[in-house]
């Protein structure tokens, strides 16, 4: 059955708290002076890109209830719209495949895609931006710096190794989170990633990657094996014996409960914001292992893998802008440490352009 609006495409804040507010952008933009929130007096808020959107619907269950489906982060209207397909789609092909229903309505629908939105990465000129009128862009990224910064101030943090582990090779927190100690191949250095904890109506359930590409072997330097050797170790004497984690989970509360990826990310965030640093999800801390992986010269390809992307396409799509500003960042680098260590009698003042 086709989905019944309660409201119409609705905007959510970039804080991650719907608003309802019905079909109106909405951004956490905060004044420097009093630092509320601007909302509707928000300079930028007819800028394109600016604030998220979010799709609010209530949909029949197959016990005749009412399901509401809710999602936001999306940066655009069509984007939001198009997520909302792409679930009902997917519902409804599980529904014809279990005999539910005959066919599946929204197989030939099809909606204008908006534009993939580009990850950016936080440079200082848009750190100050933020720090003086709390815009920042739809999709940014840590650089390097802040990546160590918020690493360094968490190293004493029980989750210090699913925080290094998602940061250095880009895992989704639901991969992250399902991970086991016996997916861990500390003689080979590897790590093999084959389920995702979901939460579906309020509950935790275990299934496979987002896509066949989701199912990976991750390649390990020799600091994160040992890392995740000692957290290996440290659930398997907390738990012997206890029957608490049953599944062997590398990364649990310490009652043994797995962890929920909501969960996980509200802890993210509560991190950063206690830290100072420039506000990004926790998804962007795995675009942010792409963008690093990109600066340190790694192949498009591996990069694909090791993200779990079925196409290279995917991977270019997102990361290019931030793959060009690390490459014009590394360039220069680079070139400052050759004329560091070599004596040039080149001149390129205004007297030798002349």
């Amino acid at each position: 059955m086709a989905p019944s609006w309660r409201t119409p495409l609705s905007a959510g804040g970039h804080d991650g708290r719907y608003q309802q507010r019905n079909g109106v952008s909405r951004c956490a933009c905060r004044s420097p002076e009093t630092g509320q929130q601007l909302g509707a007096q928000c300079p930028q808020r007819g800028q394109p890109g600016h604030g998220r959107w979010y799709y609010d619907a209530h949909v029949p269950g197959p016990d005749g209830r009412q399901k509401r489906l809710r999602q936001g982060g999306f940066t655009t209207r069509a984007a939001a719209e198009q997520g909302l397909v792409e679930v009902l789609r997917s519902a409804l092909s599980e529904a014809r495949r279990q005999g539910l229903v005959s066919t599946n309505v929204a197989w030939r629908l099809r909606l204008p895609r908006g534009g993939r939105p580009q990850a950016v990465a936080w440079t200082r000129e848009r750190e100050k931006l933020w720090w003086t009128t709390g815009a920042r862009p739809p999709v940014a990224v840590w650089e390097v710096e802040h990546v160590a910064e918020f690493l360094e101030a968490v190293q004493d943090d029980p989750l210090f190794p699913l925080w290094w582990l998602i940061a250095l090779r880009g895992l989704r927190r639901g991969e992250a989170v399902a991970v086991r100690g016996v997916d861990l191949d500390e003689r080979y250095r590897e790590l093999s990633v084959k389920r995702q904890l979901l939460v579906i109506d309020g509950k935790v359930h275990l299934g496979p990657p987002k896509s066949a590409a989701g199912v990976r072997t991750l390649a390990l330097d020799e600091f994160t094996n040992q890392l995740l050797h000692r957290q290996k170790r440290t659930q398997q004497r907390r738990f012997a014996g206890t029957g608490a984690n049953p599944h062997g989970y590398l990364f649990t509360h310490p009652d043994g409960r797995p962890l929920r990826p909501d969960w996980l990310s509200h802890r993210f965030r509560a991190l950063v914001r206690e830290l100072g640093l420039p506000p990004v999800r926790l998804h962007d801390l795995r675009h942010g292992a792409a963008s690093l992986a990109g600066a340190a010269g790694v192949e498009l390809k591996v990069i694909q893998h090791d993200l779990g992307h079925s196409s290279a396409v995917t991977t270019a799509d997102t990361y290019w802008t931030v793959f060009r500003e690390l490459a014009h960042g590394a360039v220069a680098a680079t070139a400052e440490l050759l004329r560091s260590h070599a004596r040039f009698r080149l001149n390129l003042g205004p007297a030798s352009q002349a």
